[in-house]
């Protein structure tokens, strides 16, 4: 099977804090956009932001010993670049929902995981694996 890339539109109250927190800090490129909306590269995937209220959200998803806000985005990285976003976020004392941490130690599908809500209060969970092979696994 093709490796795609998805594509995934959701609110945001303001298109200028969009722009500083998902350029910005998480350096994401930007791409078209208009006075309603914005595209950005999401790691390699495409989000676009448009003006409106936001998806309600409530910490209903238990995984591990947290209860996760649902729904929310995100995205699996390598775990060096993992690291460096969760310093580079750390350093902009960003608030965590769930601190930059490793879960499933030692088990199929170890994981580092960090949550954190962009301006609008869009739950976003980037999870870094040092091996793409435990993604599914069992």
């Amino acid at each position: 099977m093709s490796k795609s890339r998805f594509h995934l539109a959701y609110h945001v109250t303001d298109l200028d804090e969009a722009r500083a927190f998902y350029a910005g800090l998480l350096g994401c490129a930007e791409g078209r956009s208009t006075d309603t909306w914005v595209d950005f590269d999401f790691f390699g995937h495409q989000i676009s932001l448009h003006l409106g209220k936001p998806f309600p959200v409530a910490n209903t998803g238990k995984v591990g010993e947290h209860m996760v806000p649902m729904p929310h985005l995100g995205v699996i990285l390598p775990k060096a670049e993992w690291d460096a976003l969760a310093a580079k976020l750390q350093s902009a004392q960003i608030e965590f929902v769930i601190e930059p941490t490793t879960r499933f130690a030692g088990e199929p599908g170890e994981q580092s995981t960090m949550f954190f809500f962009d301006p609008s209060g869009n739950p976003i969970e980037v999870k870094g694996f040092a091996d793409f092979d435990g993604i599914f696994a069992d």
